[in-house]
């Protein structure tokens, strides 16, 4: 079954492998693979990184290919999913999807836990947990950024969906 698969974020700085949790937010992982399987997610960047905190990607207005809709952070697929809030703990290493002030605004933009951080418990739609390059994303988070917390560096992402267990 796709939705309890894994999948692979490759990047510059190397690979970031997350296991989905389906039991716990079904529609989002649905969503991050149908999603990551059309290549939507191929080209955007980890376009927000918070040290202590997070890093955040899955914007389409950060890809360079010209078709961005507007500044990096705003974007998203066209649609929104409706939250699905459970009791998966916002620990280090966790998956989750960000949105705006609407509860049911997310759409692609997801980030990592980098750090613990339970004040988004049970107000942010986890979905899964990094099970290998947790490395890589202590790398992304160290990078040098700018005042509104985009990196200097441009560090793009390609997501390959696996197969469980692989």
């Amino acid at each position: 079954m796709a939705e309890s698969g894994r999948a692979v974020i490759e990047t510059s700085k190397g690979e970031i492998e997350i296991e989905f949790l389906p039991d716990k937010a079904p529609g989002h992982v649905k969503n991050f693979l149908d999603l990551a399987q059309k290549g939507f997610y191929d080209g955007t960047t980890f376009h927000r990184v918070i040290p202590g905190f997070m890093v955040q990607g899955g914007c389409p207005n950060t890809r360079e290919d010209g078709s961005s809709q507007g500044p990096p952070g705003t974007g998203g697929p066209g649609y929104n999913i409706d939250a699905e809030f459970n009791d998966t703990p916002h620990k280090r290493g966790v998956v989750s999807m960000a949105r705006a002030g609407d509860p049911n605004s997310a759409g692609s933009q997801f980030f990592i836990c980098v750090a613990d951080a339970a004040f988004l418990d049970r107000q942010y739609s986890a979905f899964g947990r990094v099970v290998r390059g947790m490395e890589v994303a202590d790398a992304i988070v160290g990078m040098k950024r700018d005042a509104a917390d985009n990196p200097n560096e441009r560090v793009e992402m390609k997501v390959k969906v696996i197969a469980a267990g692989a």
